[in-house]
């Protein structure tokens, strides 16, 4: 009996130690792929902020042509929601809470009277919302760990033709923005109408006091560099999701390897002491046949 548990248990040893490699290598893989992630996130920064920069300049210039492009509409009778997450698992919570997201804001349009259209970055949404009863109009696979500019380009493309044709009036994005190694938040927010900026006030006058003059008009010129700001942000929400997902990544194997390190140690104190006890019943045995001989004789 404690013989065959002996060679259970270096069964499940072995297994343990096979999988703790699996977890160790994928997490120093991404723990790699942590500091590329935010190399390309600081080398994006100042492209993103220079865009929301000119769009606050335009705004102030001529506040009454910005409302009609930066505001959020009264009524929105359909909206397109875009929920961004990754193409595999084992990262942890970082799938699982903006999916979640996801839905919610889906529930709380439809609550409002809102009809919404589903777009998907990443290969564990799509099943996720097919399974809860969400139809996905559209779903870009493949390159949610690695996005180029390119990528960005395709989905702005696919989610604006609606809103330009005037079949949408509100995009929502939904994302994990990367604060730092430590922290990620899931956010939920509008990227079509282009947001309003922070410290927009209420028009006090008809142009800028400073120096900036536009050409062509405000309201032109919003409209060119709409497409541009929505790539922008949405290239920006794919190199946060990718770092977020490297670094959830990083943490959920981490921990799965030091459960398997834990696992092990324990599973080796019961093996040795299941063959302690082997050893003690053989002991028993040979020392009680050896009492019945010397018995008989």
């Amino acid at each position: 009996m404690a013989g065959g548990q002996e060679r259970v248990l270096r069964g499940r040893i072995k297994s343990v130690k096979a999988t703790r490699k699996i977890t160790k290598a994928m997490e120093l893989i991404a723990a790699s792929q942590i500091a590329r992630s935010q190399a390309r996130i600081a080398a994006n920064r100042p492209y993103r902020q220079g865009m929301q920069r000119i769009i606050a300049e335009a705004a102030q210039g001529d506040p009454h042509a910005a409302r009609k492009l930066l505001s959020t509409p009264e009524k929105v009778e359909t909206a397109i929601v875009l929920v961004i997450v990754g193409d595999r698992g084992l990262s942890g919570a970082y799938n699982s809470s903006a999916l979640r997201a996801g839905e919610r804001l889906m529930h709380m349009l439809g609550h409002n009277g809102t009809k919404v259209r589903l777009f998907c970055v990443g290969k564990k949404a799509a099943p996720y919302y097919r399974f809860r009863g969400f139809e996905v109009e559209q779903s870009f696979v493949g390159f949610a760990d690695k996005p180029t500019f390119a990528d960005a380009r395709t989905v702005a493309d696919a989610i604006a033709a609606p809103f330009v044709a005037g079949e949408v009036q509100q995009v929502m994005l939904v994302s994990t923005r990367f604060v730092s190694a430590g922290t990620q938040v899931v956010e939920s927010e509008q990227i079509l109408p282009l947001v309003m900026p922070k410290d927009f006030d209420a028009p006090t006058s008809t142009g800028l006091k400073g120096y900036t003059e536009f050409e062509p008009e405000v309201e032109q010129l919003l409209g060119e560099l709409a497409p541009k700001a929505l790539e922008s942000e949405i290239f920006s929400a794919l190199l946060e999701g990718a770092a977020s997902f490297h670094t959830s990544q990083q943490r959920a194997m981490a921990a799965a390897t030091d459960n398997a390190d834990e696992l092990g140690q324990t599973l080796t104190r019961i093996m040795n002491r299941a063959r302690q006890d082997s050893i003690t019943t053989e002991i028993m045995e040979i020392v009680g046949g050896a009492e019945a001989l010397r018995s008989g004789k």
